[in-house]
């Protein structure tokens, strides 16, 4: 399919340059026949930065997502045991009550022994029905010690499982301090070799969004399944992406954003030729110049709108305006590669997702 709808743009390429050549008087032609004006994707545009930003970026971003999941995995896990351990503690006094009792019962009156038993019985019958009341008391007693043992040895294995689970989150919070640290040292190395004086403080970049985005599937244990490229490109870009980037896009498309996209892309080291980005169009009809006006409050709209659903959509970041939107810092500046409104991503949202 891919390799169909690429031959069939190059032919219709291939014969609108043979018509320009060979006619140099003006024909009339019909409106449809027009030459387009969007173009597939931004040109020069590679996300911006170098390969080694992008990596870097990439895997501060995919580190802070996977340690936040974790994070939110060790506080569910806690919450679970600090409930199971009220319910434990409320059973072991129960339980010591009881032991209580029979020690207590056992101390006024004496254990039942057989010797007692035979003392008091004054026929062979009694002496039989004694000992059967001995044999009951006493399989009491040991059910009712075994069980006060176990319920002491649940309640300490839940605290020492509460105290691993502190130590889980505390070593959680540590990754994401560190992948934060990690995206922010990458982009500020960045900014000292090309400093950006056009760069925008991010005030003027920052749009609205009410609407709530489908979340991407999740695993069982709130991680991110991983991915690959196996969904068709439903954009002109033809290729493919992953299917929680078609989700993104489709997500972004029924919350009223549909002016151009173009996703796949098979060259470069960011994340296009993986299927896991999207740049969208500021503009109507295609990537052109700086987005002025309402085409750029269309741009910081659907901004806002990716960073709203950043959890819901697994957003590795989002590029606009000579700013980069993490998951981990927020927004900061986000020099483009060669300067013009593609590489500085002024004309279009640049969106990853993990």
């Amino acid at each position: 399919m891919h390799v169909r709808r690429t031959t069939a743009r190059l032919v219709a390429a291939v014969v609108a340059t043979l018509a320009v050549g060979v006619s140099s008087a003006p024909v009339a032609t019909p409106a449809t026949a027009a030459a387009p004006t969007t173009r597939l994707a931004a040109p020069g545009d590679d996300e911006g930065g170098t390969p080694a930003l992008r990596a870097q970026l990439d895997t501060a971003s995919k580190g802070w997502l996977d340690a936040k999941a974790a994070l939110a995995r060790s506080s569910k896990r806690q919450q679970e045991l600090n409930a199971q351990l009220k319910t434990v503690a409320a059973e072991l006094t129960v339980r010591s009550g009881k032991v209580g009792e029979i020690a207590g019962l056992a101390y006024r009156t004496g254990r039942l022994g057989p010797v007692s038993a035979l003392l008091n019985s004054s026929s062979p019958e009694g002496f039989v029905d004694r000992a059967a009341a001995l044999e009951t008391v006493a399989a009491n007693e040991d059910r009712e010690l075994r069980n006060l043992v176990r319920t002491r040895d649940e309640a300490s294995r839940t605290r020492a499982a509460l105290d691993r689970e502190v130590v889980e989150q505390r070593k959680q919070v540590a990754v994401m301090a560190k992948r934060k640290q990690q995206a922010e040292r990458a982009l500020a190395v960045a900014a000292a070799a090309k400093p950006d004086t056009t760069a925008d403080s991010g005030g003027s970049t920052r749009g609205t969004s009410t609407a709530n985005a489908k979340a991407a599937p999740r695993n069982p244990d709130g991680s991110w399944p991983s991915e690959s490229c196996t969904v068709n490109d439903p954009t002109p870009a033809d290729g493919c992406i992953t299917p929680r980037m078609l989700n993104a896009l489709q997500q972004a498309q029924a919350a009223g954003f549909k002016r151009y996209v173009s996703c796949y892309r098979p060259s470069g080291s960011g994340e296009h030729p993986k299927g896991r980005a999207c740049d969208f169009a500021a503009q109507p009809d295609g990537f052109g110049g700086d987005a002025t006006g309402g085409d750029k409050t269309y741009g910081n709209n659907l901004a806002a709108y990716f960073i709203r659903n950043a959890d819901r959509l697994a957003v590795l970041y989002v590029i606009w305006y000579r700013q980069i939107w993490l998951p981990s810092s927020g927004w900061k500046s986000y020099s483009g590669a060669g300067g013009d409104p593609s590489s500085d991503h002024t004309n279009h949202v640049h969106l990853s997702v993990y």
